[in-house]
C-alpha cells in the first residue's frame, strides 16, 4: 500500500501485459501489367458463329469392303465380265466370297486395283473381282467354247449306285455326283457332308470321288472341269493339284504336301461347288 492509501499494482518485466498491435493499413499498389503476345482479341461483330455454315470437306472414300459398309458416291466406270467370276469381300482368295457373277454381266468399277483385283460397286457396297477378266464392251457367248456352260449330255438322273451321299449336299453338289455317275459308271463310292466340318464338306458344297486308278482321276478331273459352269464347280482338287474358276488362267497349281495319299488327293478327286 503506498502513502495516502492509493492502491497501485506492480508487474515485473514478465508480467505486464503487451499492447494490443497496431493495426497498420495497406495502401493499394498499382502493379503494371506486361501486354501479352497471343492473338488480339475479336470484337462481338468479328466473333465466328457456331451456326454459321462451314466450307464442306471431301469425304474419304473407304478402301475395303465390309458388310455393314455401304459405299459412299464415287465416279464409277462399266466394265463386263468374260468369264463367270467370284465376288469377294476384299482383294483376294483369302477373304470372304460372297457369291458368282455371271458372264457377261456389267459392273461397275471404281479404278482401284489391289492384287490383280478389281474395287467395284455391287448392290451399293464395296467388292473385289479379278481384274483380268474385266473388259469395256461385253462379250459375245461363244456356243463352240470347250469351257462348259453346255448342259447338253450331262445327265440328271438318279446314280444306279444308290443317292444316299446325296443327302445334306446343295444342289449342285448332287449334280456333280449325277452326272459323275452316269459319265463313270464304274465308280461307285463317293462322300459327301462331313457334319462338324468346317470346310465345304461341312456345308454340303463339296463331294469326294473315289478312284482306284489315276488315270480314272485324270478323266473325272478333266470331265468336271469341262463342265465346271453347267455344275456350278468353283474349285477342283485332284493330285495334289488345285484348278479354280477364280484363277482358271492360271490351270492347275500344285499345293503343298500334306503327308498322305488321301491328304493329297491322289485316291480321290475333291469337287467343290457353289
Amino acid at each position: 500500500m503506498a502513502a495516502g492509501g492509493t492502491a497501485s499494482a506492480l508487474w515485473s518485466a514478465k508480467q505486464q501485459p503487451s499492447a494490443a498491435p497496431e493495426e497498420q493499413v495497406t495502401e493499394p499498389v498499382e502493379v503494371e501489367v506486361p501486354a501479352t503476345t497471343g492473338p488480339p482479341t475479336r470484337t462481338p461483330d468479328q466473333r465466328v458463329s457456331r451456326d454459321q455454315e462451314r466450307p464442306e470437306l471431301d469425304p474419304e472414300v473407304e478402301v475395303q469392303a465390309g458388310d455393314t459398309f455401304e459405299a459412299a458416291p464415287i465416279a464409277t466406270e462399266p466394265r463386263f465380265l468374260t468369264e463367270d467370276l467370284n465376288l469377294w469381300t476384299g482383294p483376294g482368295e483369302d477373304t470372304t466370297l460372297l457369291t458368282v457373277l455371271d458372264f457377261g454381266s456389267k459392273v461397275q468399277v471404281t479404278g482401284r486395283v489391289v492384287d490383280g483385283y478389281a474395287q467395284i460397286v455391287h448392290n451399293d457396297k464395296l467388292r473385289w473381282v479379278n481384274a483380268e477378266y474385266l473388259s469395256k464392251t461385253k462379250p459375245e457367248e461363244d456356243t463352240d467354247s470347250g469351257g462348259g456352260g453346255d448342259t447338253g449330255g450331262l445327265s440328271t438322273a438318279a446314280c444306279a449306285s444308290g443317292s444316299d451321299v446325296e443327302s445334306g449336299l446343295v444342289e449342285n453338289a448332287i449334280a456333280v455326283h449325277r452326272a459323275v455317275c452316269a459319265e463313270f459308271p464304274e465308280i461307285t463310292s463317293y462322300y459327301g457332308l462331313r457334319p462338324g466340318d468346317d470346310g465345304e464338306h461341312g456345308t454340303g458344297q463339296a463331294i469326294d470321288i473315289m478312284i482306284t486308278d489315276s488315270a480314272t482321276g485324270d478323266a473325272i478331273a478333266e470331265f468336271v472341269q469341262d463342265n465346271y459352269s453347267a455344275l456350278g464347280v468353283s474349285e477342283i482338287i485332284w493330285s495334289q493339284q488345285i484348278w479354280t474358276v477364280e484363277r482358271s488362267s492360271e490351270g492347275w497349281r500344285w499345293m503343298e504336301d500334306r503327308g498322305s495319299d488321301t491328304a493329297n488327293h491322289y485316291d480321290h478327286v475333291h469337287v467343290t461347288v457353289y
